[in-house]
């Protein structure tokens, strides 16, 4: 599942998006060399397994003026790409 995410994401280097190596912990918006949006900067959020499948879910309305757009609504799937980031450490 997490080719979609490879569209925009990398798990070690920045792209469209911020790459996603250690992702899981991770305050939102902490990644000093990457540029995100002011909604997610000042979003307060930290990324545990809850927050990350409600992003998934729909990231705009978590965190509305987010970049993201990208939605799965598989809870399966969204399960299955959470493990997998818990993975890269």
């Amino acid at each position: 599942m997490y080719q979609a995410c490879e569209a925009c994401h990398s798990i070690d280097d920045n792209d469209l998006g911020p790459r996603h190596r250690g992702v899981v912990g991770r305050p939102a918006g902490s990644i000093a060399d990457y540029a995100y949006s002011k909604a997610l900067k000042s979003s307060g959020l930290a990324w545990d397994e809850a927050t990350l499948d409600r992003w998934q879910i729909n990231p705009s309305a978590l965190v509305p003026g987010t970049k993201m757009f990208f939605q799965l609504s598989a809870a399966q799937d969204r399960a299955d790409i959470i493990a997998y980031l818990q993975l890269q450490k």
